[in-house]
């Protein structure tokens, strides 16, 4: 298999990869074969993915511009992957010219990326770190060097959380950074569900199957399950939602029903 120049060496092209995945469902271009070769058995076992994707996104973007309409103009993005149009950076560079954003991955192909579309972006950059070790994130380079952490934080954790099953302890994870960030801060999550949508719930399983195939976990959380990753933080209206409902700039009632297998929310530091 041909290397690509953008490629680092090191990592192995025939392992599929969950944030190359994503990048595939955006109609990004970095991505292996073996990544589109999984990302299309995972929309065979639930169609409609890159819509889902889609509407994650745009919850993203409604999540950002919220912060900044809140005063919060820094951002932590962990679980970044791959930049693409209308990421955090460029959503939250056209709120605010103040604003500044690190962004975390520890995949090598998203890091490598996103060293090469931020190399010229003082206000922007990016961190090799892993979710699991939070010390490692607040005390890398990146963050000690564009974010004060004595000033509220935006700190999304953005279709990550599913990739992480109980063993893990994602709450412990979430609550070392939230103890990280003063009060003010704020806490963005969006999370794989197929309970708010009937007869979602078996192409659920097959999709975790898609990725339990691939080395990767993928868990279907309940609306209570998400809603406990915000212990210490005071939800924002309307709460846990599906993700089109989380304060939407359009009729909800255009999206496809599909849209809703997932859950999105927003919480404020006390």
């Amino acid at each position: 298999m041909e290397r690509p120049a953008w490629a680092p060496h090191g990592i192995d092209l025939s392992v599929p990869s969950v944030s190359r995945m994503y990048d595939y469902y955006l109609g990004g271009s970095h991505n292996f074969e073996a990544d589109r070769a999984a990302a299309r058995r995972a929309i065979e076992a639930f169609p409609g993915l890159p819509k889902i994707m889609q509407a994650n996104r745009a919850f993203m973007r409604r999540a950002v511009r919220f912060a900044i309409s809140q005063g919060v103009t820094q951002f932590l993005d962990i679980g970044s992957g791959i930049p693409t149009f209308g990421n955090v950076h460029e959503t939250a560079r056209a709120a605010s010219a103040e604003a500044r954003v690190v962004y975390v991955d520890n995949d090598p192909v998203a890091v490598a990326h996103s060293r090469a579309v931020l190399a010229d972006d003082a206000r922007t950059d990016i961190l090799a770190a892993d979710f699991r070790d939070p010390l490692s994130i607040v005390g890398g380079d990146p963050v000690r060097r564009l974010l004060d952490l004595d000033r509220p934080v935006a700190l999304l954790l953005v279709a990550l959380l599913h990739f992480f099953d109980d063993d893990d302890k994602p709450g412990e994870h979430i609550a070392g950074l939230r103890d990280a960030l003063p009060p003010g801060s704020l806490l963005v999550i969006s999370h794989a569900a197929t309970e708010s949508l009937p007869g979602t719930r078996e192409r659920g399983n097959r999709l975790s199957d898609v990725y339990r195939s691939g080395g990767a976990t993928l868990v279907m959380r309940t609306r209570a399950e998400v809603t406990a990753f915000f212990d210490g933080f005071d939800l924002v209206e309307p709460g846990v939602v599906p993700l089109p409902d989380w304060r939407p700039e359009a009729p909800v009632e255009d999206e496809d029903p599909i849209v809703h297998a997932g859950y999105a929310g927003v919480g404020r530091r006390a």
